[in-house]
């Protein structure tokens, strides 16, 4: 993908930057110009994803978005930093699997905290500012588990029903704003929590990770994994001009697997 600039002068505040999906969300944006603020909980590897941005202009955020008051403090600092935040990225999250009858109040706690109310404290925080410019983007990543179901993953595919009711209900309330939100759902992708989902197949059936990973692979009408620069490439698009109009929507990035 050729850098346009079309981002020059916006600050992104995209959250779970560190690694996977988030990491090069971030370089996407920053390779059409904007200032990015990664945000997450590991300081150190989301400095090497800043130091490998094009541009100087960059900053981290350590926090947790499921703490109001890391929140508060981390959207204080990237505004100190880098100005305004026109652009959130709502990309932090967790999955972990287990049948319902073994899912801990714990777990359930867990996954709504860091895919949902993370999501909530981050849009809360950053829309004064889009509100204040007239013009803004919030971006969900949510998972095709946002658009239908799982087996064994209850918590997880609850919380990301929540983040697409979410988007849609906010979508609705600043649609005269100049502002969008929309949800970006994701098949299989070849992250660190797929890697950990197949070693977690190998470990209790025995199979073999290239049959694990055909598994889950298989579940795509494609018969692959999405890559994540497949799914940055959908939020630079929803971050852009062109899509002003798309509001309110859950785009699948998915092969087909939900139509």
């Amino acid at each position: 993908m050729a850098a346009t600039h079309t981002m020059a002068g916006r600050h992104a505040f995209v959250t779970g930057a560190a690694r996977g999906i988030g990491a090069e969300i971030a370089r996407t944006l920053a390779a059409e110009g904007a200032r990015i603020t990664l945000v997450g909980r590991d300081g150190a590897a989301l400095a090497l994803v800043r130091n490998a941005l094009p541009g100087s202009q960059h900053g981290i955020a350590v926090a947790d978005v499921s703490d109001p008051a890391a929140v508060a403090a981390a959207f204080a600092a990237a505004r100190a930093a880098s100005g305004p935040v026109t652009v959130l990225v709502n990309n932090a999250g967790q999955a972990e699997s287990a049948p319902f009858l073994k899912t801990s109040f714990e777990l359930w706690q867990r996954m709504l905290a860091v895919n949902l109310t993370g999501s909530f404290l981050c849009s809360q925080a950053a829309l004064p500012d889009m509100l204040d410019a007239g013009w803004g983007r919030v971006v969900n990543i949510a998972s095709t588990a946002g658009q239908k179901g799982y087996a064994y993953v209850a918590a997880y595919t609850a919380a990301k029903h929540g983040v697409i009711g979410l988007t849609r209900s906010l979508a609705l309330e600043v649609a005269r704003k100049g502002i969008t939100v929309n949800a970006v759902c994701p098949g299989y992708t070849d992250t660190d929590i797929l890697r950990a989902s197949v070693a977690n197949v190998v470990g209790k059936t025995g199979r073999s990770e290239a049959d694990a990973m055909a598994g889950f692979a298989g579940v795509n009408p494609q018969q692959r994994i999405v890559q994540p620069a497949e799914v940055a490439d959908a939020v630079r698009w929803l971050c852009g001009e062109a899509a002003a109009s798309v509001n309110g929507q859950s785009i699948s990035v998915s092969g087909g697997e939900v139509t």
